[in-house]
């Protein structure tokens, strides 16, 4: 059966406009046409979403997520994430490697894939983990399968540390034609500076974390990630930037580009995380260890240059390092809390109220959320409103407040930061390879989305 959303405003490639999409019956948008249809003219035996007064966007591309399966499923499974996915707008997910076991071996990575292709209610792709001793294995990977390579070179959740010189040397050489995407933090720094709260109380207090994991630590970390990827010529994705003074190390890329999806890919471009644009060192005293991730939430001067970043082009995309925790393993301080926090259901009402807050246009944030990450990762025919392209769609409407409470939450760690805010805009409907996976606060449970295809 064929689908039209009917009367919406869609926004793709730079442009906002009155027009109607139209989705064939295997899941493709065969047309966008003028706003001009009406219910009287459409066939009986198509479906109409009615999208008056709402904005239609390409589903969002969230490159940066732990969903925690295998291994870690006490605290969430693809299943319950990828229903949060859904609910928030987001279409597809990029899973990271720190689960147990970790994604570094091509047995491990096969196995996330069949778990996902049972459960997962979103489209779904997963970085393989670099470590010490496998860069021989990155030559035995699926190039249409496999987003990139993800490398900690500091110390995270999971203990994927790569810290020898001779290791990064090899991932770097070893890792093309697939992007780096790369947590930046130097450990030797950060155990530094550990010691030094460390002598005040065995557990500090969390307001400490951004002295902990300092602004030192990443910039230190992020000009060697970049000296390594000028010397191979490696492609680079710094994730989570989180000091203004990381901002100057980046280049600045093109804000909007029209035509190609496959646009002259820069050689380095940086993430921006949603928890470091919402939120500031002054928030510890209201939220505690709630705001504790890896890098640290820093200071208002970073989060505003971090914003300002988004429009002038030296931040290419927008995810959300969805990392979701029991709130009893928050509790604690710099030293006995988890880093981490969920926020895949939330990233894309907030990244509308920073529109509403004239930091970036709408199109813009298209920009960084899903036309940049299909660019960027070279995803085929998803991330764009295109006929032929996969109908992965978001209906959000504007001036719709609402408030979170805690029973609106899908994930299974059943928390957020954001509990309380009211929210301006609302997703009503997210249609994944165009089926209604998700519909005025329902989840259809028994749809299951499709593995990413690359390059």
């Amino acid at each position: 059966m064929k689908t039209i959303i009917r009367g919406g405003r869609i926004v793709n490639e730079g442009t906002t406009r009155k027009a109607d999409v139209v989705i064939s019956d295997d899941g493709r948008i065969e047309q966008i046409l003028p706003s001009l249809v009406t219910r009287d003219t459409v066939a009986t035996d198509t479906e109409v979403i009615d999208a008056t007064g709402c904005y239609v966007l390409p589903g969002i591309i969230d490159t940066h997520v732990h969903f925690r399966e295998p291994g870690l499923t006490e605290k969430a499974d693809i299943e319950t994430e990828s229903r949060a996915a859904a609910a928030g707008g987001v279409t597809t997910f990029f899973d990271m490697p720190n689960t147990k076991p970790q994604t570094t071996t091509l047995e491990a990575l096969r196995e996330k894939q069949r778990l996902a292709a049972g459960k997962s209610h979103v489209n779904y792709a997963f970085f393989f983990g670099a470590t010490n001793d496998n860069a021989d294995l990155f030559a035995q990977l699926d190039l249409h399968a496999v987003p990139g390579i993800k490398l900690f070179m500091g110390s995270s959740t999971g203990n994927m540390l790569v810290d020898r010189d001779e290791a990064l040397e090899r991932i770097f050489t070893l890792a093309a034609p697939l992007p780096i995407m790369a947590h930046c933090e130097d450990t030797s720094i950060i155990d530094r500076n550990m010691q030094t709260a460390l002598e005040g109380s065995d557990d500090p207090d969390v307001s400490l974390h951004p002295f902990i994991r300092s602004e030192e630590a990443c910039i230190a970390s992020t000009q060697k990630a970049i000296a390594l990827a000028k010397k191979h010529n490696a492609r680079l994705h710094i994730a989570h930037i989180s000091t203004a003074e990381e901002l100057d190390l980046i280049p600045s890329a093109p804000t909007v580009s029209r035509g190609s999806a496959t646009a002259a890919i820069p050689l380095i471009t940086a993430e921006a995380t949603v928890g470091h644009l919402l939120f500031s060192s002054q928030d510890y005293a209201r939220l505690g260890t709630r705001i504790k991730v890896n890098p640290a939430v820093k200071s208002p001067v970073d989060q505003f240059m971090l914003r300002q970043a988004l429009a002038d082009g030296h931040i290419t995309t927008v995810a959300t390092d969805h990392a979701p925790h029991l709130l009893a393993q928050k509790e604690g301080g710099c030293r006995r809390a988890a880093s981490g926090m969920p926020m895949v259901q939330f990233s894309l009402v907030s990244m509308l109220e920073l529109v509403d807050e004239h930091v970036l246009t709408i199109e813009r944030l298209v920009e960084l959320m899903a036309h940049n990450p299909a660019r960027l990762f070279e995803v085929r025919q998803r991330g764009f409103l295109r006929p032929g392209y996969q109908a992965d769609i978001a209906i959000v409407r504007p001036r719709s407040p609402w408030k979170l409470t805690p029973d609106m939450i899908e994930s299974r760690c059943g928390w957020s930061p954001l509990e309380g805010h009211e929210f301006n805009w609302r997703v009503e409907a997210t249609l994944c390879n165009g089926h209604l996976v998700y519909n005025n606060g329902v989840v259809d449970r028994s749809y299951i989305g499709q593995p990413v295809v690359f390059r």
